[in-house]
């Protein structure tokens, strides 16, 4: 993340002792409970929980490591090398730096893992087990490993002249993914509560769906079997009908089975109305968070409300048959937002989304 500073946001302790993907959490959970006003103390403490997602936490630490103990041998590894790579040190280190002693959860479903923390945070307020979650993800694994990995999978693009060019979600030439880092981390808060402190409120959780395409360990179903049901059960959850959507923040990852997979499932969901949606990847802007894409992609949904203005697709010049809606192509768009999903999907056939609507005081 260029012109990130870790000393900015951690001390020099804990910054020798995480992984970069904690570094980034931790600096975005510190900003979203900034710009929330949320106070933690000992009256609301055990109210308010964390749960994040990450794909493949400290694999950057781990790699580190490994060539030390090639090189010097496993004297030289730390003490905090466990701690340091772990999953949930995210959430862990969270309520430690700010005091929050309900819920601490991390979720590792690839990359649908902060959709589903974003979900499941949602769920425990509405299930009144906690009045307030700092939920999202973060991923930093633009390593030789983690990009080694996706190579030999055939995952990334090759259009390495042209970085700047080379993600292009729904483009017939599309070829592959760019692989982005960073952290996306939101305040979700239970409304009465909310409104009682005079909190600035972007935008409400209105639904939550997840499922399985139960297909394949890397491959989604080519008919959107899984996505479909996904998104239903959050349009159902949040008591809507299809045809109230008016956007969805797409996964597009730019692979050719993907983004035709994805249309075809909203084509079955959403029928006629598929073709009134405005839909855009973002992914074509900040490459692809894995894990952590699911935060982010949720801070672009609400401010899509807010803002009343839909991200584009960039990179989007040559039509594919088989991709034929509206994805918003190359240039943002002013409109009214009333409702938007986000969509994540990730390895081994894991589905996630989230509807959010605008706040009606």
């Amino acid at each position: 993340v260029k012109g990130f500073r870790s000393e900015d946001f951690l001390t020099k302790q804990q910054v020798r002792r995480f992984d970069i993907f904690i570094h980034f959490g931790m600096a975005s959970a510190r900003m979203a409970l900034e710009d929330s006003g949320l106070k933690i103390d000992s009256s609301n403490s055990q109210r308010v929980g964390c749960i994040t997602g990450s794909g493949l936490g400290g694999l950057a630490m781990i790699e580190d490591f490994h060539k030390t103990l090639l090189e010097q041998g496993p004297k030289r590894i730390s003490p905090f090398f466990i701690p340091g790579i772990i999953a949930n040190m995210l959430p862990g280190q969270i309520a430690i730096e700010f005091g929050a002693k309900g819920p601490s959860i991390s979720i590792e479903t690839a990359c649908a893992a902060s959709c589903h923390s974003v979900g499941e945070a949602f769920r425990f307020i509405r299930e009144g087990i906690a009045d307030a979650m700092i939920t999202g993800g973060s991923e930093a694994v633009v390593t030789p490993l983690a990009l080694g990995g996706f190579c030999s999978m055939r995952a990334l693009s090759t259009r390495n002249s042209e970085p700047e060019k080379a993600c292009r979600p729904f483009d017939k030439e599309r070829d592959g993914f760019v692989m982005g880092e960073g952290a996306g981390i939101l305040i979700l808060e239970e409304m009465n509560q909310a409104l009682e402190r005079g909190s600035k409120i972007y935008a409400e959780v209105a639904g939550y769906g997840l499922s399985a395409d139960a297909y394949h360990v890397s491959a989604p179903d080519p008919e959107g079997g899984g996505a479909v049901h996904c998104m239903a059960m959050a349009v159902e959850s949040a008591g809507l009908h299809p045809e109230d959507i008016d956007y969805i923040n797409a996964h597009g990852t730019s692979t050719q089975l993907n983004d035709v997979a994805e249309t075809r499932a909203l084509k079955a969901l959403f029928g006629e109305h598929a073709r009134k949606l405005a839909i855009s990847s973002t992914k074509s802007m900040t490459g692809h968070l894995l894990g952590g894409t699911g935060g982010i992609e949720a801070i672009y949904s609400v401010l899509t409300i807010r803002e009343g203005i839909i991200p584009p697709t960039i990179n989007y010049e040559i039509p594919d048959p088989e991709c034929d809606l509206d994805y918003v192509p190359n240039k943002a768009r002013t409109a009214r937002v009333r409702t938007a999903m986000s969509n994540s999907f990730g390895f081994g056939g894991t589905n996630a989304s989230l509807i959010f609507k605008a706040f009606e005081p």
